[in-house]
């Protein structure tokens, strides 16, 4: 893919201003909402069943998050991707601690079941769970995962019939059969709670306003991972704390010019062989 069509994809976010619908955990509620404002998006939390599907209906993409959960959110999850799936609206999940607990898992893997979903994204541990593989998971926090995080997501994209986002020190982006690796982003986003969740929505803006999901997903991970180098780079030495803050202003004034320059994003050549080739 390239970075043109990266470009197209942030400026048509910031053009169209698309309504996503965050049935998210209370831990990063603010801190997401503030980060679809800064990248241009509009963002609405709503959780109650009574009005779920109205919100839904009317969003641009619906983003599923696990973080917190409860059985009335469940019950709202399932009721807002049911009807984005009836209305052709993008539902972007996030399996947060999936395998930390069998409720959690359990849950995963019914929402994958019972709704039509565009993206699943998290780290390998969560995506392997929810794919039915075993893998550690400490409180809701990635564990050790082993083998092959490329044939990983491959394997689960073609099994779920979506596009897999494991994310990581390489990401990876497929929908089974095209797979991207972006190398963007800073080790300080794990030192600020909700920074992939945040990336979920985000995910879920770009997929509001590109018809090729997989377009989507890629276009946001490199702008994601180029704005947190930026605003990493800008807060050298200042911690956590100033990095979030300048994360935030950053969202809004990435330009098409610093994904150019800083954009580190590869197509994944499969030979005949079945060997990985960049």
């Amino acid at each position: 893919m390239d970075k043109p069509m990266i470009s197209a994809s942030l400026q048509r976010v910031r053009d169209v201003n698309p309504l996503i619908h965050n049935i998210t955990n209370v831990v990063v509620t603010n801190f997401t909402a503030n980060g679809l404002l800064s990248l241009g998006a509009s963002p609405v939390m709503a959780y109650a069943p009574e009005e779920v599907a109205d919100m839904a209906k009317i969003a641009g993409a619906l983003v599923l998050n696990i973080g917190t959960l409860n059985p009335v959110v469940v019950e709202s999850m399932i009721i807002a991707g049911k009807t984005a799936n009836e209305y052709g609206i993008p539902v972007i999940f996030d399996p947060v601690g999936a395998g930390a607990t069998t409720y959690r898992t359990e849950t995963a893997q019914k929402i994958m079941n019972e709704i039509n979903v565009a993206v699943i994204r998290g780290n390998a541990a969560e995506i392997a769970n929810v794919a039915g593989k075993q893998s550690n998971i400490k409180g809701v926090e990635a564990g050790n995962t082993q083998g092959d995080f490329v044939e990983l997501a491959i394997s689960t994209a073609k099994k779920l019939n979506t596009v897999v986002v494991t994310t990581g020190k390489e990401d990876v982006i497929t929908d089974g059969d095209t797979t991207y690796l972006v190398a963007n982003g800073h080790p300080i986003l794990t030192k600020v709670t909700g920074t992939g969740c945040l990336l979920t929505s985000v995910i879920g803006a770009f997929a509001a306003v590109e018809k090729d999901i997989l377009q989507a997903s890629v276009s946001a991970l490199t702008y994601y991972g180029v704005t947190a180098e930026i605003a990493a780079r800008k807060t050298a030495e200042q911690g956590p704390g100033s990095f979030q803050i300048e994360f935030l202003n950053q969202l809004s004034k990435v330009s098409s010019s610093d994904i150019d320059q800083y954009g580190d994003v590869k197509k994944l050549q499969i030979d005949k062989k079945g060997g990985k080739q960049l």
